[in-house]
């Protein structure tokens, strides 16, 4: 299989599968000095395993990190970085119902097609259990880019959404409710909602809004690896992912050129920021913000029709712990994948000039 790789020169390459004995990944390009804060690197994580409330799957993982290599006495040696995180709550029989047909819009019937051979239990490699890998490089990836900050948070639930979200809300309030959503009460109403959802045996999609600030200007190449495209990439890598925009999105091209335009201050900044913080493939020094789909999870509890291995027509129940809603979890995730964006850029942008 191929493709378990990201970034060209602060790369993470990813291994394991949902009910495996385990799940990791090896940092290649981490600059040797910088200090690695594993506690920061287990709270990240803390927000992104399962069973942390009563609205996400109940699989009770303690999801803690191992580091092996590349770190001593707390700093980066320059080699490469290498960790576990053991699986420890599998319950794979969950899954035999599913052994001989295939999920609807899951990856479980083009891996059979491609691969000749697939793991069932919980999707194996296709499961997003995968992105806890990613937590753990990218939380070492925010350590090596500080100060740039970098903060994402639930901004819709199916129907309930808050409006400007990357500029109006107070951000330091989006770990205190499970949602993450820095409006109390509209993270009230997408729990209850999501809560509702999920006693109905459905479940529902959301979007994740990421604000990046302090960024220096320069991050990005100007052709095929423009630091907006890099991101998009980065973050329609993530499972259940539909959509990506940055700055205006789609929005802008329904403004004139004269209402868009970001006219610039004195001191380079800009009076607007509809280009997201990026103009010509590259930062430009303002805030980068971005909006992530997430299609409603594909597991629900309700009987669907699909099909079995041969061919036929059959019923599959629903079974198993699954997220009736998946951003609260994804918040984590898409904080992890812009910091390896921009920690990958901010090595390269280092052979731009002498």
């Amino acid at each position: 299989m191929a493709g378990n790789t990201f970034g060209k020169i602060f790369s993470l390459t990813t291994y394991g599968e949902s009910h495996g004995v385990a799940l990791g990944g090896v940092i290649d390009g981490c600059p040797a000095g910088v200090t690695i804060d594993v506690a920061a690197i287990q709270e990240d994580l803390n927000r992104r395993r399962p069973g942390q409330s009563a609205i996400v799957t109940q699989r009770k993982e303690p999801d803690t990190v191992a580091i092996h290599s590349g770190v001593f006495e707390g700093v980066s040696t320059g080699t490469p970085i290498g960790f576990t995180i053991v699986n420890t709550n599998q319950k794979s029989k969950d899954y035999s119902h599913i052994k001989d047909s295939y999920r609807p819009s899951h990856a479980d019937y083009v891996y059979d097609k491609k691969y000749g051979i697939r793991d069932y239990r919980g999707g194996g490699r296709s499961s997003a259990r995968e992105t806890a890998a990613r937590v753990v490089a990218g939380s070492i990836a925010k350590q090596f880019i500080a100060p740039v900050s970098i903060r994402a948070f639930v901004s819709a639930v199916g129907e309930l959404s808050l409006e400007n979200p990357q500029n109006t809300h107070d951000f330091s309030s989006i770990e205190s409710n499970p949602v993450r959503c820095p409006d109390p009460a509209m993270a009230a109403q997408m729990e209850t909602y999501i809560k509702q959802i999920r006693k109905e045996g459905d479940t529902v999609g959301g979007v994740v809004t990421c604000v990046i600030k302090n960024v220096p200007i320069g991050l990005g190449e100007p052709v095929f690896d423009k630091l907006h495209a890099s991101l998009g990439q980065a973050m329609l890598s993530i499972n259940a992912v539909k959509g990506f925009e940055y700055g205006s999105g789609f929005a802008g091209a329904k403004r004139k050129g004269s209402a868009h335009n970001d006219l610039y201050n004195e001191d380079g900044t800009t009076k607007t920021n509809y280009s997201g913080g990026v103009q010509g493939g590259i930062s430009n020094g303002m805030d980068i913000y971005f909006n992530v789909a997430f299609k409603p999870v594909a597991t629900i509890m309700q009987n669907q029709e699909t099909i079995d291995k041969k061919g036929d027509k059959v019923v599959m129940e629903g079974k198993g712990r699954h997220d009736p809603c998946v951003v609260p979890r994804a918040v984590p995730i898409v904080e992890a994948m812009a910091a390896l964006v921009l920690a990958d850029f901010s090595l390269r942008n280092k052979n731009a000039k002498t």
